[in-house]
């Protein structure tokens, strides 16, 4: 574990540039790799969302560039023709085809606790003459330092926004009724996220688009298509962390509803890498991009300028200060054990050991080198304990369902692993129609606005998305890769309507509004404790290089996804 760039000796083998795109947010870093990409003989995109390899794939075979895709739950390979050119998910990079042009997406993510395995291995492993590498500016010096490790030549090109960002002077001091066309409001739930969409809605009148993580990439886009467009009563967007990243929004406001979210250990801040990158997607994207495609700057007629605020005054003062700061660097990268490395460790047990014992002890023992830092495991530690209670699972088995996007924290999802495992141990009753654990008779239900009828339908879409994936490493199996397409389309279908019939439903509306009243006192308490330790008022002295805002947690990128997200 400590020298991971030995790992890949056929990307030792060959001279690499290195093309490092780094700026922030709409500043056409990613575009110019493309047309790098789509100028070449072969070469492949990895970004961290399937959403995001689903735009380039499309945007490719709109261009007459024949293009493949490839993500852990879907491959489109056009037919009578040889793709050149492979869209993938980060984890999904095939590192035995030699390329001739690589472009790895949000390259910042290779900080990042739970997948930065993924992006480190595409840097450290790709087969391409030149790799482009797109992101934030803060990566620069660990890329230098894993391009001197791999003897790679760097090139460095940094770019400026194309459109001006500007923070405001004064919050919406908590009214709804300050909405303008074309606001989006950032919050940090999904039943806040419903409740302040049912708030909007009463106050203004008109519609409200969603956007959140476990939402499907399908819905999330088709919400935004709501939303960008100006021709509908959709004036308003309601979005989680989950825009920061996958979306082309046009939004004039980014407004934030709290910089406070709740995770797995609790109440925690946003960093100044978040805030800055939700921030950045204010502005007319099409605009600023538009223009660039033209080879002309973005238009500086105030039309296009992008705005950040906050729904309460109490927040704005931290969002002037940290869009002022710099985050600090990127130092180390994540690095995860490959399967052989388990392979062999696990040689050393008698088969009866449980593989969550197996991973806890190999990450205990190994070392790592001072450049890299080993991913949090927990992710893989949860789908073991799924795994561990299935017998009958080969340790090559095993690894696969490691790997799997499992959502383990839902007591549903977690039944319906195991039972796709069982299949797996059991080498039968893989047909979709044959596992009852699947909650098929949702399908059957009138479509409701309630929420728990949402909440049911997301869970059904994530565990269709796992048969899918299964589907591809166990095809003898699972054989309804087809009807689970399908599937997947019904579902999707019955959420639009779902979030439509919320929109519509009074009552609905007005039972989220009241639990957002009561939430909201709760959350103001909370709010003020943890805005208070950011010490705002203790600003640095002149000459100093100390800052009010503790970043110790902003190593860490935006999106918490599973750390084998290759269907995220």
């Amino acid at each position: 574990m400590r020298f991971p760039a030995e790992w890949y000796p056929q990307a030792r083998s060959i001279q690499r540039t290195i093309h490092l795109h780094v700026g922030p947010t709409n500043s056409g870093k990613t575009y110019q790799a493309l047309k790098k990409l789509e100028a070449s003989k072969s070469g492949f995109y990895a970004g961290p969302l399937r959403l995001l390899a689903q735009e380039v794939y499309h945007r490719f075979q709109a261009n007459g560039t024949t293009c493949s895709l490839v993500t852990g739950d879907d491959v489109k390979i056009p037919e009578g023709q040889a793709p050149t050119i492979v869209s993938n998910t980060v984890e999904m990079v095939n590192l035995g085809q030699p390329y001739d042009v690589g472009v790895i997406d949000e390259i910042q993510m290779i900080g990042d606790s739970k997948r930065g395995w993924a992006w480190t291995r595409a840097v450290l492993g790709a087969r391409a003459k030149e790799l482009h590498l797109c992101g934030e500016p803060r990566v620069v010096p660990l890329i230098r330092e894993l391009a001197a490790l791999t003897g790679d030549k760097l090139e460095i090109h940094r770019y400026e926004r194309l459109n001006p960002l500007k923070v405001m002077d004064r919050s919406l001091r908590g009214d709804l009724k300050n909405l303008q066309k074309g606001d989006c409001l950032v919050a940090f739930s999904r039943v806040g996220i419903h409740a302040l969409k049912a708030d909007i809605e009463k106050v203004t009148g008109k519609r409200a688009a969603i956007v959140y993580g476990s939402l499907p990439a399908e819905i999330r886009t088709q919400q935004a298509s709501l939303f960008n467009d100006p021709n509908n009563e959709y004036d308003y967007l309601v979005a989680s962390d989950a825009i920061g990243m996958g979306l082309n929004l046009s939004c004039k406001r980014i407004i934030f509803e709290t910089l406070v979210k709740r995770v797995p250990g609790g109440l925690v801040r946003l960093s100044v890498p978040e805030i800055k990158q939700i921030a950045g997607r204010a502005g007319r994207y099409r605009s600023a991009a538009q223009q660039q495609k033209k080879g002309k700057p973005a238009e500086n007629d105030g039309t296009n300028v992008g705005y950040v605020t906050s729904l309460e005054e109490v927040d704005l003062p931290y969002i002037h200060q940290a869009m002022g700061i710099e985050p600090p660097p990127i130092t180390a990268a994540g690095v995860f054990p490959p399967e052989p490395i388990f392979q062999r460790f696990a040689a050393y047990f008698p088969q009866s050991v449980p593989l969550e014992y197996i991973i806890k002890r190999l990450i205990d023992v190994s070392q790592v080198h001072p450049l890299f830092f080993m991913c949090d495991p927990r992710g893989q530690l949860d789908n073991a304990e799924v795994i561990d209670t299935v017998s009958g699972l080969r340790f090559e088995d095993q690894m696969t369902f490691m790997a799997a996007p499992m959502h383990t924290r839902d007591i549903s999802s977690r039944d319906v692993a195991c039972a796709f495992a069982q299949c797996v141990a059991e080498h039968t009753g893989g047909r979709l129609l044959d596992i009852p654990d699947l909650n098929l008779e949702i399908l059957e239900e009138p479509v409701s606005g309630n929420k728990e009828y949402l909440h049911d339908l997301e869970i059904l879409h994530k565990s269709v998305i796992l048969y899918s994936w299964l589907s591809f490493r166990f095809g003898g199996v699972f054989t309804d890769r087809t009807l689970a397409a399908h599937v997947k389309e019904l579902v999707e279908e019955r959420m639009v309507r779902a979030l439509t019939e919320f929109s519509a439903n009074k009552k609905l509306r007005k039972d989220a509004s009241l639990r957002r009243q009561i939430a909201l006192q709760k959350q103001i308490q909370d709010h003020k404790r943890l805005l208070a330790e950011a010490d705002l008022d203790a600003f640095e002295e002149e000459g100093e290089e100390t800052v009010p805002i503790d970043l110790s947690a902003d190593s860490d990128s935006l999106e918490r996804v599973s750390p084998e997200a290759q269907a995220a």
